[in-house]
């Protein structure tokens, strides 16, 4: 019989020898278990080089200055940027940074990172609800918390001393939940990002779907979901096959209060808008007889839409510090 923390299910069921990730399982449109926004097209990737580019010059504009897409995947989101940054003209030094990919959203990530990251920007799109995470469940004066024993979960009363328990425990409304409400630790989430902040980067981006408060979070429910090939798998316990086990973010639960805004309102503060009528433009002078980058300026509207939409990505949370 085997008895395991949620977490620790969880990175074996990703991160281990036959995980989900280290079996294969990827972002994309085609063949993938999920889409994500550089998915959508290469206008996400135009939007990030815009807001990389202001950080720098708020930065100071050093050199060298580096861009990491933490959890890269299959590297698509450092592809599209690449690709935005080659296609811009004149010499405003972008082609002077160095855009690097690391992956893995497991407890280790950070060991993979240089000791500082001071002229650095830190991109970690749908990378948090990945790092493997605990859940805890509301009792009737006991606090307990889902342990797996043989594909099946089991309750165990939380003891006295845990820090991270305690911490979460203490954010506003948790203590006002009902029995049988449970909630996310995203305890794994929090010492990662404390590990990138101690390395003093120019800028960290999060973006993910999720709320602001716990509380919030345990109360609406369905925050803990699992796909394989776009399809939800109702019951990854029994599953043999791997797939993606998520949960929502509670930003409450992170550290240091960064600003937080939905991804339409940071893509529209970092010029979708205008993007997508350069498309138009392009697209209307070079309809008659269309070479590839007209056609590429075209989807511009359709990835707009996608990226902005109010009830799907839209709606994701960018975290900044």
């Amino acid at each position: 019989m085997t008895c395991e923390r949620f977490d620790r299910f969880v990175e074996r069921r990703l991160y281990g020898p036959e995980g989900f990730y280290t079996s294969g399982g990827q972002a994309g449109r085609r063949r993938g278990d999920f889409i994500t926004s550089p998915e959508v097209g290469p206008l996400f990737g135009e939007v990030m080089v815009n807001a990389c580019l202001q950080w720098w010059e708020e930065m100071g504009r050093p050199e060298p200055f580096t861009v990491v897409d933490l959890g890269t995947g299959p590297g698509t989101l450092l592809r599209s940027m690449t690709s935005a940054i080659q296609g811009r003209s004149g010499d405003d030094g972008l082609r002077s940074w160095s855009l690097v990919g690391v992956d893995r959203a497991g407890p280790h990530t950070g060991d993979q990172l240089p000791e500082r990251l001071d002229n650095a920007v830190v991109i970690g799109n749908e990378l948090l609800d990945n790092v493997p995470f605990r859940i805890l469940e509301i009792g009737d004066g006991q606090l307990h918390e889902v342990y797996v024993v043989d594909g099946l979960e089991q309750l165990k009363p939380v003891g006295a001393g845990d820090v991270a328990v305690d911490r979460v425990m203490a954010l506003p409304g948790v203590d006002d939940l009902v029995p049988g409400t449970r909630l996310p630790l995203l305890e794994g989430a929090n010492t990662l990002m404390l590990e990138l902040l101690e390395r003093h980067p120019g800028r960290v981006c999060m973006l993910d779907y999720g709320v602001e408060s716990t509380a919030v979070l345990a109360r609406r429910g369905g925050w803990l979901r699992a796909y394989r090939q776009h399809e939800r798998v109702e019951d990854f316990y029994q599953e043999l096959s791997a797939c993606d086990i998520t949960t929502d973010i509670a930003v409450d639960q992170l550290p240091a209060a960064p600003m937080v805004e939905s991804q339409a309102d940071f893509l529209l503060r970092y010029g979708i808008q205008s993007l997508v009528e350069e498309g138009r433009r392009y697209w209307s002078e070079h309809a008659a007889k269309p070479d590839v980058l007209a056609l590429k300026m075209r989807s511009r509207v359709s990835e707009a839409d996608a990226l902005c939409d109010a009830s799907g990505l839209g709606s994701w949370l960018v975290a900044v510090w």
